[in-house]
């Protein structure tokens, strides 16, 4: 069981920046892989980003490339996805999700093989 909370979303200008955060609790942090979804009213969940279990490992959609960063921290049990150059298109639900039969350092990206999710946080850009 894993459980996950996210933080870190708001209101934020294009060009604009922001870290959002993701805090686990349950199995053992260092076990799984991590990734980064979104959604947009009307549209289908989207992969953002995703990172293995030691953090060697990283993944991003082409969209986010350059201007997303995906990390996490084993000792303090959090993800981070920290977002630059944002514009308004990048406005959506944010959520992380925990995919905990990932193979050691693997990556997926299909929302569907992800067992745990956060309840979302909120992000906004204004152009």
């Amino acid at each position: 069981q894993v459980h996950l909370v996210e933080s870190g979303g708001g209101l934020v200008q294009a060009g604009g920046s922001l870290r959002l955060s993701c805090a686990a609790s349950g199995r053992t942090f260092s076990s799984y892989a991590m990734g980064w979804f979104r959604q947009a009213p009307g549209k289908p969940r989207e992969f953002v980003a995703a990172i293995s279990w030691t953090g060697r490992n990283t993944y991003y959609a082409d969209s986010m490339k350059g201007r997303f960063t995906i990390s996490r921290d084993n000792a303090k049990n959090t993800a981070y996805l920290q977002m630059n150059s944002l514009k308004p298109e990048d406005t959506a639900v944010y959520y992380c999700a925990a995919d905990v039969y990932s193979d050691y350092d693997d990556i997926r990206m299909r929302p569907e093989l992800y067992d745990y999710w956060g309840q979302g946080t909120q992000v906004t850009v204004s152009s």
